[in-house]
């Protein structure tokens, strides 16, 4: 998808607008990325949910994992190619209820669903496409923090997110510690192992190998890397999944009509075709790549002195949940972060057998957790 935007009317938020109308807000100057260089012209993304207090305590930040948007719930229309993602989790009597949360979800620095990505008009008017520079974590961060002022907003009271939005609130958390009261911090890590790393390499090779990927610069030319990125999603789903899902969903059947034998698909494998298709429909590939890379350079610990002295940093109202079936992101590293807290403690389990995508799924257990956090708010 082709950051061709709706080109923007209107500004920052104001009060009377529809709850869950996409808005935009435009920084005022060239914002200055963590490798020194300078990303002109930056605009982000976002949408609201409630009402903000007169002395505007009450905002909540939803941040997205790595392919959504600010369309945190809702469902699909223009704009918004897909049902909002923690549906149930917004709205009036939700766990963010909306008759006392002002509830912001920006989209990330990077992304394809109105912020300023490679699929963006670079100065000279074309899309930014391989010239796009690498970002941080903390790039995406440091670009929603004029989301803040835009809407007057002096701190939050919580900030909340997963994967790569866990990523996300830990660095709001420590960059910005005077403006983040309370966090949530769902199925992530302090810093992107390893194991990580090596299941997003094949993603990012079989992306940059299809032909159309033109060294990233393929926008305005009539082509897209589809096949690339459907096999990026196809391998990334597989590890968003857990292993006695998949057994139990799909087993060996075949696909209904289908026969392996004769060149059939089985079952699991229409599945997962399935899921590459609707992400080849809702998401740019230069996108995937670069926050992907993105999620690769996550660590709270780099120049902070470790990841143990950073998160003796974080708000002490801050809630570390992972999933009891995540391979991903393994319950060890929320256990880690837990650890190392200014309260110490023990990681709260998501307990569901959908593997990391079980903080997306089990939205019960996330507002549970979600209202412990909020439960002395106010």
């Amino acid at each position: 998808m082709t950051d061709t935007g709706n080109r923007p009317t209107t500004g920052a938020w104001k009060e009377g607008d529809p709850a869950g109308r996409r808005r935009w807000v435009f920084l005022d100057r060239p914002l200055t990325l963590e490798s020194g260089v300078e990303l002109p012209d930056v605009r982000l993304a976002y949408q609201t949910w409630g009402r903000l207090a007169a002395d505007g305590s009450n905002a909540v930040l939803v941040l997205h994992a790595l392919t959504g948007d600010s369309h945190v719930t809702g469902p699909a229309e223009p704009g918004h190619p897909t049902a909002g993602w923690w549906d149930g989790l917004i709205g009036p009597g939700c766990a963010l209820d909306t008759d006392r949360y002002f509830v912001v979800a920006p989209n990330a620095l990077g992304g394809c669903q109105g912020s300023t990505g490679p699929s963006s008009p670079g100065p000279d008017g074309r899309a930014w496409g391989s010239r796009f520079p690498r970002l941080t974590i903390r790039d995406t961060v440091r670009a929603e923090e004029a989301l803040v002022d835009a809407l007057g907003i002096d701190s939050w009271a919580a900030v909340i997110g997963g994967s790569m939005g866990g990523m996300r609130a830990l660095e709001w958390a420590l960059i910005f510690p005077e403006r983040v009261r309370r966090a949530l911090i769902l199925a992530c890590p302090a810093a992107t192992s390893g194991w990580q790393i090596a299941w997003a390499s094949p993603q990012l090779h079989a992306i940059r190998c299809d032909p159309d990927w033109q060294g990233g610069d393929y926008y305005h030319t009539g082509h897209v890397p589809a096949a690339g990125l459907g096999v990026a999603r196809r391998i990334a789903h597989v590890t968003y999944r857990a292993p006695g899902e998949i057994d139990e969903r799909f087993g060996r059947l075949p696909q209904s009509g289908e026969d392996p034998a004769a060149g059939g698909r089985y079952a699991v494998e229409s599945y997962l075709d399935h899921q590459a298709g609707k992400l080849i429909g809702r998401f740019d590939a230069g996108s995937y790549v670069l926050l992907t890379e993105a999620m690769n350079s996550h660590d709270v610990g780099r120049d902070r002195g470790g990841a143990a002295a950073a998160l003796a940093h974080m708000p002490e109202q801050t809630i570390v949940a992972g999933v009891s079936s995540d391979y991903l992101y393994p319950l060890d590293q929320q256990e880690h972060i837990a650890r190392h807290l200014p309260v110490p403690g023990r990681a709260r389990v998501i307990d569901s057998p959908s593997g990391h995508d079980g903080f997306l799924v089990a939205v019960d257990q996330v507002a549970a957790l979600v209202k412990e956090l909020l439960a002395d708010a106010g």
